[in-house]
């Protein structure tokens, strides 16, 4: 049964009753050194005097670790208003490994980014273990950060994306609770949040602040809706319960509310009224006491 709010008007603080560096290495050190072996694109089909000249250039590289992805350039041709890396992408992975997309970036004698692009490698295809395969990577205008790519002294390398940082966990208050808290009481109640076990990514749950009996002998529940989601959510109805220091179910019901929205990574303080002729214990123990969501 849904009990909706009251048409009387109330505190809008409460709901009455009526949700790599260019390249990348497995942990362990290992010393042992791989030379890769030369691969082609089964697609590739060069002349001789060219497969010598790429068969040159994989000689000279340098041996690398087991289990290491590495790209290494070739040369850099101009193109158009952009120009072509060719570059060898190797593996010493002891299985085939096919690239989805990669991130690279064209760096001066510096070290300095010149140039980024991603690129997609479905056309790529599998590349085996222990080989190195020559790819072109055609870079447009948009993707130079400087105005001149010089021919000499670069070097092409993975960008390494670095894993977003988590987004502090801020409390979330309404307007009317911005007026009715002091500074103080909404510093205490940041200050615990700060202090609360992290949320599971996407997790949501509620936590009791505090429940008494009003004048009216209702039973008020404020209780902090913590959302550990990326992303705003809007919650329509609340189905609680709550019991006191014995154990014993003292109230339920499901609150309706309206335009209720918890912002991404916040907690948010909400009050719920049980009207006194909804409760089930006339004795109540609030010495202790637990909220929950009925379990489904």
């Amino acid at each position: 049964m849904i009990f909706r709010r009251k048409t009387k008007k109330t505190d809008e603080n409460l709901t009455a009753l009526h949700s790599e560096s260019t390249t990348r290495q497995d942990e362990g050190i290992q010393t042992d050194e791989v030379k890769t072996k030369l691969s082609f694109h089964p697609d590739w089909d060069l002349p001789p005097q060219e497969k010598y000249v790429y068969q040159f250039h994989h000689q000279q590289l340098p041996a690398l670790k087991p289990n290491q992805i590495s790209i290494s350039g070739m040369k850099l041709i101009e193109y158009n208003e952009g120009f072509v890396v060719v570059a060898f992408l190797r593996s010493t992975l002891p299985k085939p490994i096919r690239f989805e997309q990669i991130n690279l970036l064209l760096l001066d004698e510096n070290g300095q980014a010149i140039a980024k692009r991603t690129f997609e490698m479905d056309s790529f295809g599998e590349l085996p273990p222990m080989t190195a395969r020559p790819w072109r990577f055609l870079f447009s205008a948009e993707d130079k950060l400087v105005d001149k790519i010089p021919q000499e002294g670069w070097k092409i390398a993975f960008e390494l994306k670095q894993a977003a940082k988590p987004q502090e966990h801020r409390l979330d208050l309404a307007a009317s609770w911005e007026q009715a808290l002091s500074t103080e009481q909404r510093e205490h109640l940041q200050r615990m949040i700060e202090t609360l076990p992290p949320l599971s990514a996407g997790e949501i749950n509620f936590m009791g602040l505090e429940a008494k009996i009003n004048d009216n002998h209702d039973l008020m529940v404020t209780l902090l809706i913590r959302n550990g989601s990326d992303k705003n959510i809007q919650l329509e109805q609340i189905p609680l319960i709550v019991e006191d220091a014995s154990g014993d179910i003292v109230c339920k019901g499901a609150f309706h509310l309206e335009d209720f929205e918890v912002k991404a990574n916040t907690s948010k303080p909400w009050t719920f009224i049980f009207p006194a002729h909804l409760l089930l214990k006339e004795h109540i123990d609030l010495t202790s006491w637990k909220v929950y969501p009925p379990r489904s």
